[in-house]
């Protein structure tokens, strides 16, 4: 069974079913270019960050298409399906995560991903832990630098999400709930719950740190403030910039949508 395969929408019973309804997601076009991004102001710790995105691939095939990218001026870190070799795997930043090895070749389902980082931890093992749908997969190894600044989180910084500063890696599919948390290393449970066999959302309620933010994507608007498309629903203000997203971008398909 491969990761996400488990996930899939209960049917008309879904609004019983999900006591959290997501109400919409962003449609990411690679032949767009299209993304979001914002320049990171002082965080909280630049040293832990934790990152949760409910997502729905649509393209699968020898393309290297991004989820996040941070770009410091002079160098771009990613975390995205790699293209060396097959584009169903997700590297992330070479010094601060590696590259995995699981395969997500589903387009039908949703699913959630959880990243999160505390290099301050004296163990490599768990300055970073990645999960699929709530299960830990531990097949990231690499060598993570004792209190190494995280670059997502890192003062200064462009952050993209679903493409990075050049043409061509954009992602293809829906993202939702797209949360970053500055300064805690959370569990999956803070974003979801395991449910008769099922991951299923629950509504994020806890704190967010100076850099967090929560994309939603409740507006339609294209303005970078709290009437557009990138409003952080956080209460933080930390508004995405819109790069070639317009409102047909938004739609109704989300992980609680009954099919």
């Amino acid at each position: 069974m491969l990761q996400g395969e488990f996930f899939q929408n209960p049917g008309s019973g879904a609004a019983a079913f999900y006591p959290y309804q997501i109400q919409k997601s962003c449609r990411f076009r690679r032949n767009d270019n299209d993304g979001l991004n914002r320049t990171l102001g002082s965080p909280t710790n630049n040293d832990i960050l934790t990152l949760s995105c409910w997502m729905k691939r649509n393209l699968l095939g020898n393309y290297y298409m991004n989820i996040y990218h941070a770009h410091t001026g002079s160098n771009g870190h990613n975390i995205a399906f790699d293209n060396s070799g097959t584009d169903d795997t997700i590297g992330i930043g070479s010094s601060l995560g590696g590259d995995g090895t699981s395969l997500y070749r589903d387009t039908k389902g949703w699913t959630n991903f959880v990243m999160a980082w505390d290099t301050t931890q004296s163990s490599n093992n768990d300055r970073f832990k990645f999960f699929v749908n709530g299960v830990e997969r531990d097949e990231y190894n690499a060598s993570i630098s004792q209190n190494a600044n995280v670059v997502w989180n890192t003062s200064g910084n462009a952050f993209y999400i679903g493409r990075n500063t050049a043409t061509g890696y954009t992602f293809d599919g829906y993202m939702t709930e797209i949360i970053g948390v500055d300064g805690q290393q959370l569990a999956p449970t803070a974003f979801g719950e395991l449910v008769n066999g099922v991951w299923r959302p629950i509504d994020y309620a806890g704190t967010y740190g100076n850099n967090g933010f929560r994309l939603q994507f409740l507006q339609t608007g294209t303005n970078a403030d709290a009437s557009g498309i990138g409003a952080d629903t956080s209460g933080n203000g930390n508004h995405f910039a819109l790069n070639n997203i317009t409102a047909d971008h938004v739609v109704l398909d989300s992980p609680t949508f009954g099919s």
